[in-house]
């Protein structure tokens, strides 16, 4: 029985090496030819980097989940700043934590809050970098909430004065692009009239249109200091299970005036980043987030993984599955990475 076996295998001439004309394998023999072929690239100009900024002097304190970014006071963040251009990193987009907090978030719009500041400090060291500006009330109230807080509940409506407020103070501060995160409905409509109004018709919005309810967003809560002090956030995040509602957030927003709209976490919904890629032209982004970033920390800290290739491998999947641009805490670190080969 097993001579006949292989005098069948010997006769079947299909299976012989030589009648296979389709090789796919050529393409993949070097290193050179591979490049030739590379359908998706992850380039620097793709990437926007997260800064978080405080008040005080010489101030760089690495955040303790997230390996190798710093709370920086604005000395710091001009020196960040520097280094940032000279990798040719194109934007940035700044997160601040306020000196006091109330119920209104007050410092969010205040004319010299922290993120104003880090925006005049940012175009004095770089005019032509694209900065942008995370607007939303969770960093700078005291509750810990993305919204006004009325009889315990989160009250939509009241909550839009205060993020387009918000915008404008950055507008006038000198920020080319806000990005509204509160996930209130109508956020995006409110803010583009107020820009106009104010004069500021030529700043653009990045819209957090599909901000998921993520656990993977448990590292920023550290970095901004935004954990809610009651409840949660999933009356106004979105339910994770949900697609075809994300689908109908973005359409909402580029209704009202969103010049491009985000993807909030990347990974665990690079499906929803291929159905809106799919259905919309306009310009998509996706935040790679902290608890995505301190995973793969963790992983490269402890030997587990290679960090640089692992970090390659994670950022092309994210533009492969559609994003035009990704927000991520690795950007700096791409940067040098390619610069050095």
């Amino acid at each position: 029985m097993l001579d006949q076996e292989l005098e069948l295998r010997t006769n079947f001439d299909v299976a012989k090496p030589s009648a296979l004309r389709v090789r796919p394998r050529r393409l993949r023999r070097t290193e050179n030819l591979r490049a030739l072929v590379r359908e998706t690239r992850v380039r620097v100009d793709d990437l926007i980097y997260p800064l978080f900024v405080v008040h005080g002097k010489n101030v760089r304190d690495e955040i303790s989940a997230m390996p190798g970014v710093f709370h920086l006071s604005l000395d710091q963040l001009e020196r960040e700043i520097a280094q940032v251009s000279e990798l040719n990193l194109r934007a940035v987009i700044l997160f601040g934590l306020p000196e006091t907090k109330d119920e209104w978030g007050s410092e969010d719009y205040a004319e010299r809050g922290i993120v104003q500041d880090a925006i005049r400090a940012c175009k004095r060291v770089n005019p032509d970098l694209v900065v942008m500006t995370d607007v939303c009330l969770c960093q700078y109230t005291s509750h810990g909430h993305c919204g006004v807080v009325r009889d315990g509940q989160i009250d939509n409506d009241a909550t839009l004065e205060y993020l387009a407020r918000t915008a404008v103070s950055h507008a006038a501060a000198g920020a080319d692009m806000v990005a509204p995160s509160a996930m209130m409905d109508g956020q995006v409509g409110a803010i583009r009239a107020a820009l106009d109004a104010q004069g500021f018709g030529d700043v653009s919005i990045l819209a957090y249109a599909a901000k998921f309810a993520s656990a993977f967003y448990g590292p920023f809560r550290e970095a901004a200091d935004s954990p809610p002090k009651f409840g949660d956030r999933r009356q106004y995040q979105m339910d994770p299970a949900n697609a075809r509602e994300a689908l109908r957030e973005v359409e909402l927003d580029i209704a009202q005036g969103a010049d491009m709209v985000m993807i909030k976490p990347a990974l665990p919904y690079l499906d929803i980043l291929r159905q809106t890629r799919d259905a919309f032209n306009h310009p998509i982004a996706a935040y790679n987030v902290s608890g995505e970033y301190a995973m793969l920390k963790a992983a490269a800290q402890n030997g587990w993984i290679d960090e640089r290739k692992a970090t390659l491998e994670l950022l092309t999947s994210i533009k492969r599955a559609g994003a035009d641009l990704i927000l991520t805490y690795h950007a700096k670190e791409f940067a040098e990475w390619s610069a050095s080969r």
